[in-house]
């Protein structure tokens, strides 16, 4: 059985770009969802290629032969997002390009019929990208993009894109008795003849559907990438920001922002006098840059002036400084 593998998809310099990206996406965010159209417009734009939209109808990037499908799933914030290398996700839709004709059949027969669709689909955006491009043969992959409810950590990797072959699976029907408000539904689950574990749930209720399960690589893959946008340790032991040039302009009139031990001191020295905290108006000029702390100040940052990111807290403490 061919399983993908990992794919480097960031030069080092476009790394370094995404990264900033999308530290000054999450800090313009201001507490809303993260979207599809985030990622693609940093992935885009850390890569030089045309944004031709996150779609989900068609293949989200086509650029000169290279084909990517984004794929994107909140986790948790309980724990490092790097816990979750070398641990199998379940991505809660493929594609509903599929259709089922019947759930009273043998499973198998049913599972080579999916499988062929999805396979075929597959095969009709491998054609577009060549059409587009046909000077080279498609690079066809797989983009998996962790991200923390918290919009704190992100996780990045890309794998070699096939079309699975039925003759590698076998297949199983999973009723469930519902219960509550839900109800009772009955899944195609397809499991690896090989290994036995489970690569496919196939929805028939509320909308048939492929959900895939995929492998994120272990943290020594050299093609996975972290990207920690908020509260980043640095290998210095110090805590680095992400804040608007706006409100850094604002910090400028009050402590050198560049000194990473005077900037401390002023965030412990205003938070020991907090009693409540207003409010601040959204910063609109989207432009971000970063900020050193030591550990003990951001942790004061936090407790005192909680925000939904660490721009938001910043200014939180600007506004309660100068109000107070």
């Amino acid at each position: 059985m061919k399983r993908p593998a990992t794919l480097p998809a960031f030069s080092q310099e476009e790394y370094k770009k995404a990264h900033r990206l999308l530290a000054t996406t999450v800090t313009f965010m201001m507490g809303r969802k993260f979207e599809e159209g985030d990622w693609a417009n940093v992935y885009c734009t850390a890569k030089s290629i045309p944004n031709a939209g996150w779609s989900n109808l068609n293949i989200d990037i086509m650029y000169q032969g290279l084909g990517v499908e984004h794929k994107m799933l909140k986790v948790k914030s309980n724990k490092t997002i790097t816990e979750y290398c070398g641990t199998p996700r379940m991505h809660p839709s493929a594609t509903r390009s599929i259709r089922i004709n019947s759930i009273d059949v043998d499973p198998d027969k049913v599972m080579v019929n999916v499988l062929q669709q999805y396979a075929d689909l597959i095969e009709e955006r491998r054609e577009k990208v060549r059409e587009d491009y046909p000077a080279r043969e498609p690079d066809m992959r797989t983009g998996w993009l962790l991200w923390q409810d918290s919009l704190k950590e992100f996780l990045y990797f890309e794998e070699e894109m096939h079309p699975p072959n039925p003759n590698d699976y076998f297949a199983k029907w999973n009723e469930s008795k519902g219960g509550g408000t839900r109800k009772p539904s009955k899944n195609l689950w397809i499991f690896e003849k090989e290994t036995g574990i489970k690569r496919f749930s196939v929805t028939t209720s509320a909308g048939v559907k492929i959900q895939p399960y995929f492998d994120v690589p272990p943290p020594t893959d050299p093609n996975l990438y972290l990207f920690v946008v908020q509260g980043e340790i640095t290998d210095a032991g110090m805590i680095r920001i992400w804040v608007a040039a706006t409100t850094r302009e604002k910090l400028v009139r009050l402590v050198d922002p560049t000194n990473p031990q005077e900037l401390s001191n002023f965030v412990l020295e205003t938070a020991e006098q907090v009693e409540k905290v207003g409010g601040v108006e959204a910063t609109k000029t989207r432009n971000a840059v970063p900020l050193l702390l030591f550990a003990e100040a951001y942790e004061k940052l936090k407790s005192k002036f909680p925000g939904t990111n660490d721009d938001h807290m910043i200014q939180l403490l600007v506004e309660f400084f100068i109000n107070q």
